[in-house]
């Protein structure tokens, strides 16, 4: 009873902040909302967006463009993540069991190149260019698939090598148009573990990240029950006892934990996370009304995060705070109350609700709601078109709540070798320091953390693992250079001892 009671303390103080923000003149000046804020130690935050690439909803803009224009696209969404003070960049990979990638097992995306199977000419890989230019940028890469869906209706014909050409026999058609692997079909789950399995051994991926759809909306199929009565009626004439829902269940259950094994024997520090519907069931908290995944999505999203079959979940928590039946703080303190593993939960906002002064305030108010409630703050903004929408959501993100560089939250419970210091030197002129450092793993290291103390005041900057030398100014707003530390940071966050410089 005391936790609760803690809890939705902590709750009314967060809300009464988000008031009070929300009754000021909100115009984003200067003084309000973008002033820089001391930090003299390095935030850690995950700050990702996804970058959808089904139907052209982000990249590439349409199907077929010119390789040149493709790679000028990607690098103006890496470079604007990396202007606002995002860490990470979630990148459909696998849309329509197609790929934006070289795979051996499924064809390359329609998306991409506006004909199914069609490499790019000239070749490239669009993936391995995503991991380069993300990480020259010290972005973390989450590779976002689909498990189930097989063809999307826009997502050109079907092709002789699509999986429904060639998969028949594991593949429905939904009145929507959309065609949909049966999930508890066993060909289906080794076909898809088998090219997931691909994927991580073959990339230098930091995370592989799956969404929502394990059985489709209602909508697809026009409010009509999943077409597997005949996959269902063998089962049980096989000596199956679970009713349909448990059957379905238990297969996306089955999957879900065997995929985060295969991760893991495969490369342990590779992360696992996955996005959810918002709403577990109804009345989970009792105020909360919607959708029931469980039953209609046959996803026991909490089972997963009570098991730890994650190392991150992300329920797309679309609705604003003060949507009584559908509350974002509710919600969000729900979800950690089921996070029995301790997890990290970065909860999907929706980003693009609107772009003036009432949609960047709801934004920026869900941010701090995340940073007041979690252990491990974190956010993932639907979608990245968000840093587009206006000069006021840029400011608010680059000039405001994003304003200092950010570190991912560590993770404690992967075991990684300890992060060895750098060695450093510098030479010192009249009005410079000459700063260089080198590692003795390379490999080992994706970030360097830099801390100047001038005067009183500590400062830091975060290096992408491309970079090895700074020219370090021995004088800074009138006041003097008095120590340097360098840190090395490894794919987890981790770091090592820092080696400091004393002038």
């Amino acid at each position: 009873m005391y936790l609760k009671i803690l809890s939705l303390l902590s709750m009314c103080l967060v809300l009464s902040a988000c008031s009070l923000l929300s009754k000021n003149e909100t115009t984003y000046t200067e003084k309000q909302l973008l002033g820089t804020i001391y930090q003299p130690q390095v935030a850690r935050e995950f700050r990702a967006a996804w970058v959808a690439t089904v139907a052209n909803i982000n990249w590439p803009t349409e199907p077929g463009l010119a390789v040149t224009e493709q790679k000028r696209q990607a690098i103006q969404i890496l470079d604007k993540l990396q202007q606002h003070n995002f860490n990470t960049v979630i990148f459909q990979v696998r849309p329509q069991a197609d790929s934006f990638y070289q795979s051996s097992r499924e064809p390359w995306s329609y998306y991409l190149t506006g004909e199914q199977g069609r490499a790019p000419v000239p070749f490239y890989d669009p993936l391995q260019f995503w991991i380069e230019q993300a990480h020259k940028r010290g972005l973390k890469i989450h590779a976002w698939f689909n498990p189930y869906r097989a063809h999307h209706p826009d997502g050109g014909r079907v092709s002789e090598h699509s999986v429904v050409t060639r998969m028949p026999d594991q593949v429905v058609k939904l009145k929507n148009s959309t065609y949909w692997f049966l999930p508890t079909d066993q060909d289906v789950v080794a076909h898809t573990l088998n090219t997931l399995t691909e994927l991580v051994k073959n990339y230098d991926l930091d995370v592989i990240h799956y969404d929502d759809y394990f059985y489709p909306y209602p909508s697809y199929n026009e409010g009509e029950d999943f077409p597997d009565a005949l996959q269902y009626q063998a089962y049980v004439k096989a000596g199956g006892k679970l009713t349909v829902a448990d059957w379905r269940r238990e297969a996306v259950n089955q999957f879900v934990k065997r995929l985060y094994a295969r991760v893991k024997e495969t490369k342990p520090h590779v992360l696992v996370g996955i996005s959810p519907f918002g709403i577990y069931r109804p009345n989970n908290p009792d105020s909360i009304r919607g959708m029931d995944q469980y039953e209609k999505l046959y996803a026991d999203a909490k089972l997963w995060l009570n098991e730890g079959w994650l190392d991150y979940l992300t329920p797309q928590l679309y609705w604003p705070i003060n949507q009584y039946a559908q509350s974002y703080p509710l919600l969000v303190n729900w979800w950690q109350t089921q996070n029995t593993k301790q997890r990290h939960l970065w909860p999907g906002i929706n980003a693009l609700r609107s772009f003036d002064t009432a949609g960047v305030d709801e934004v920026v108010n869900q941010l701090m709601i995340n940073r007041g409630f979690l252990a491990s703050p974190g956010t993932v903004f639907w979608n990245v078109a968000a840093l587009d929408g206006s000069r006021l959501m840029s400011d608010a993100l680059a000039k405001g709540v994003f304003q200092h560089q950010a570190l991912i939250p560590q993770t404690p419970w992967i075991d990684m070798p300890a992060v060895e210091p750098f060695k450093v030197s510098y030479e010192r002129s009249a009005n410079h320091i000459e700063l260089s450092w080198q590692h003795v793993n390379e490999p080992q290291v994706t970030q360097s953390l830099v801390y100047f103390k001038y005067g009183d005041d500590w400062h830091y900057q975060l290096y992408a693992n491309n970079k090895h030398t700074l020219k370090v100014a021995t004088e800074k707003e009138q006041q003097t250079l008095t120590t340097i530390k360098v840190i090395a940071v490894d794919r987890l966050g981790n770091q090592s001892d820092a080696v400091q410089l004393e002038f």
